[in-house]
């Protein structure tokens, strides 16, 4: 679940960490004013949507008055924002308003886990404000990492020996260490999968914040961060990902023709790469689960469905848990009660597949024997 810079700043500032003051978010250029106003007639304008390199893509706008502010708003609000992470664009909703800071020098940190190690990895370098990948790509030295060990966590010695190899200001070296402790508490206690601040901002006047903040939780972990509960919907860019989200089914939104409905998340993935093997182009990935019922097999397919962009559905059912039959039943369900105007193939296999066969053999389905078979059909069938 990716939170909003305003969100993830929040949740920051409940953990002690030092942020640029706010005046909150806005939705109209009125408020942006009312909003600057408050700042003391200066504000930093900044889009609130999921990606990074807003500023480039004209995302994060200074307005040395509150006409100026309005008049920045009513250019971004409403605006497709196009970045380099997401070229197709997002739409702004929303801007959040800040102090303007002078900074004098970016660091750039985060806290990401490394599964291979089962640690927990702060990444820190001097080199901030810049995309971290290029910056490891051209100069390796200049970005360190420190892993945390779960059971003896951060010893201060540590935090001190990577602000030295990263060849921070020593004048800060206190300040950046207690800021480390303060932001891994905060990825700990929230059950955060990543929390990268981009700049990290060392201020004319000396403050050390937070002056960008990238935030996701676990969405496995929402049933104990129930604070989360509330913007978790909101945190989806994409409406049939929101959905999704609000049905349970495991599903991302990828842009493509082909529909796919499997069980399990490795024969989704398979499918996938077969259907591009093919020369089709996925539309989602969506994993019904072990032991689907009929009723969600239907939702499955509406939901897929709903994506103007697909022209056709493949099922590839491997059954396990999941009963050929249930499936078969749940696609029969749908094709009755919703309005089909594209091909949809299905491969059945494993448990009661042959008896789900049967089931569908007086539906107007196209079935197929293998999964490269039904990845053929399919794709022929979408163009």
């Amino acid at each position: 679940m990716k939170l909003h810079e305003y969100q993830a700043k929040d949740v920051l500032k409940g953990f002690g960490v030092a942020v640029p003051r706010n005046a909150g978010i806005a939705t109209t250029p009125e408020e942006v004013r009312l909003a600057v106003e408050k700042l003391g007639g200066r504000g930093v304008i900044k889009a609130q949507v999921h990606s990074g390199g807003r500023g480039k893509a004209g995302g994060i706008k200074v307005a040395n008055s509150p006409e100026e502010a309005e008049q920045i708003a009513t250019q971004m609000l409403g605006m497709v924002l196009k970045t380099v992470q997401v070229p197709e664009g997002l739409t702004v909703e929303q801007v959040l308003i800040e102090e303007p800071i002078t900074i004098t020098q970016e660091y750039y940190l985060s806290i990401v886990p490394d599964r291979s190690s089962q640690r927990n990895v702060f990444i820190l370098s001097a080199k901030g404000g810049m995309d971290i990948e290029a910056v490891a790509e051209e100069e390796p030295g200049a970005v360190i990492t420190l892993p945390v060990d779960p059971l003896e966590g951060i010893h201060d010695f540590k935090l001190r020996e990577a602000i030295v190899a990263a060849k921070l200001d020593p004048a800060y070296a206190n300040k950046v260490a207690a800021f480390m402790r303060q932001i891994y508490k905060a990825f700990v206690e929230s059950d955060a999968t990543l929390l990268e601040i981009n700049p990290l901002a060392v201020t004319s006047d000396g403050r050390v914040l937070a002056a960008d903040a990238k935030f996701q939780v676990d969405e496995s972990a929402l049933f104990r961060q129930t604070g989360f509960n509330a913007i978790a919907e909101a945190s989806f860019e994409n409406a049939f990902e929101a959905e999704a989200h609000r049905q349970g089914i495991a599903y991302v939104h990828l842009g493509g023709e082909v529909g796919i409905i499997c069980n399990g998340a490795g024969l989704t993935m398979t499918t996938m790469d077969e259907v591009q093997r093919a020369g089709g182009s996925p539309a989602n990935f969506l994993d019904v689960g072990g032991g689907a019922s009929a009723e969600k097999v239907t939702s499955c397919l509406k939901l897929v469905l709903s994506d103007p962009n697909v022209k056709g559905v493949l099922f590839n059912i491997f059954g396990g848990i999941t009963r050929g039959t249930e499936v078969a039943q749940g696609i029969v369900a749908g094709t009755k009660t919703l309005d089909i105007k594209v091909p949809i193939v299905v491969r059945l296999a494993g448990t009661e597949a042959e008896e789900g066969s049967k089931i569908l053999a007086d539906a107007s389905l196209i079935p197929a024997a293998t999964m490269q078979e039904a990845a053929t059909k399919i794709v022929a069938l979408t163009r």
